[in-house]
C-alpha cells in the first residue's frame, strides 16, 4: 500500500512540481486545487505517467477546495478518508500573491484580509485537523497510516512559505506579512506534535519560475545576472518538489522544526 499525500494547490506552479515528485517516489496524492480543474486532471495525469515511469503503481485524485473556507477544508478530508483511508504527508503549498502590487503606504485592507485568509488562515486550520487525523491513527493499533506493508511511514507536514517570510518588498507588504505569519506554523506544530511522532517541515523557496512570478521575470532576469543568488539561476518547481520528495523518504529522521531553504543562496550574507 503507498503513503498517501494531500498536496494543496497542486494543480500548477510549485504544488505541481510537488506532487510530480512525490509520484516518483511512489506517492498516492490528492492533487487540491481551488478553481481551474482542468489543470488539476492534467497534474494528476502527469503524476500516474511519472509514478508509472519509476516503477510505481500510484492512484492521483483531484479534489476541488478552497483551504480558506471551513467547509471546504472539511470537504477535503472527507474526500481524502474516502478515497485513500488515511494521510501520511501533508504538503500546505496553496497561496496567492496581492492581485496588485501596492505600496505600503497605499495598500488597503481587502488585499490584507484576503492573504491572510488565504496563505495563514487556511494552512493552519487545515494542518490543525491534518493534525488531529494523524495522532487519532498513531493511536490506533489496528491503523494503516504508519504501515504499508512491512514498511513504516512517519507522518509529517511541511509547509511550503517563501523568502517573503523575512524579506521586505514594500510594494506588497500583505504578502510579505502573510508568509512571515505562516513561517510560524511550522515551529508550532513541530513543538506540538513531536510527542506524537510526526514530523514537521518548513520548505523556503526563493525565486521559482511559476506564473506569480511571470510579470516580473524581466526584473528578475536582471537581478540574478547581477548576482542577486550565488548560484545564478532561476528556481524550478521540482527544486522544491526534490525537498519534499527527501523529507517525504525519511532522509531526516532526527529533526523537525526545520527550515529548508531552496533559494539558490539567497538567505547566505556576504561581504
Amino acid at each position: 500500500m503507498n503513503p498517501v499525500a494531500l498536496v494543496t494547490g497542486a494543480s500548477r506552479g510549485i504544488g505541481r512540481g510537488i506532487a510530480l515528485e512525490l509520484a516518483r517516489i511512489g506517492h498516492d496524492l490528492v492533487i487540491n486545487y481551488a478553481s481551474n480543474r482542468e489543470a488539476a486532471t492534467a497534474t494528476a495525469v502527469d503524476c500516474v505517467a511519472a509514478g508509472h515511469e519509476a516503477g510505481h503503481s500510484i492512484r492521483a485524485e483531484p479534489c476541488r477546495a478552497d483551504i480558506s473556507e471551513a467547509t471546504d477544508r472539511a470537504a477535503l478530508l472527507d474526500f481524502t478518508r474516502a478515497t485513500f483511508g488515511r494521510i501520511d504527508l501533508l504538503v500546505n503549498n496553496a497561496g496567492v500573491a496581492p492581485n496588485v502590487r501596492a505600496d505600503l503606504l497605499e495598500a488597503g485592507e481587502e488585499s490584507f484580509d484576503r492573504l491572510m485568509r488565504i496563505n495563514v488562515k487556511g494552512p493552519y486550520f487545515l494542518t490543525q485537523a491534518v493534525a488531529k487525523w494523524m495522532i487519532e491513527e498513531t493511536r490506533n493499533p489496528k491503523s494503516e497510516i504508519r504501515r504499508a506493508g512491512a514498511e513504516i511511514h512517519v507522518p509529517k507536514i511541511v509547509t511550503v512559505s517563501s523568502i517573503s517570510a523575512y524579506t521586505a518588498s514594500v510594494n506588497r507588504g500583505d504578502y510579505c506579512v502573510s508568509k512571515a505569519a505562516l513561517s510560524m506554523l511550522t515551529p508550532l506544530f513541530a513543538t506540538r506534535l513531536a510527542e506524537y511522532g510526526i514530523q514537521v517541515f518548513e520548505i523556503r523557496p526563493g525565486v521559482i519560475a511559476t506564473d506569480m512570478t511571470g510579470p516580473v521575470k524581466e526584473k528578475y532576469d536582471r537581478l540574478i545576472a547581477e548576482g542577486l543568488t550565488p548560484m545564478a539561476r532561476w528556481g524550478q518547481p521540482e527544486d522544491i518538489g526534490r525537498a519534499v520528495a527527501a523529507i517525504a523518504q525519511d532522509r531526516l529522521p532526527f529533526s523537525t522544526g526545520e527550515v529548508i531553504n531552496v533559494d539558490g543562496g539567497f538567505h547566505l550574507r556576504t561581504l
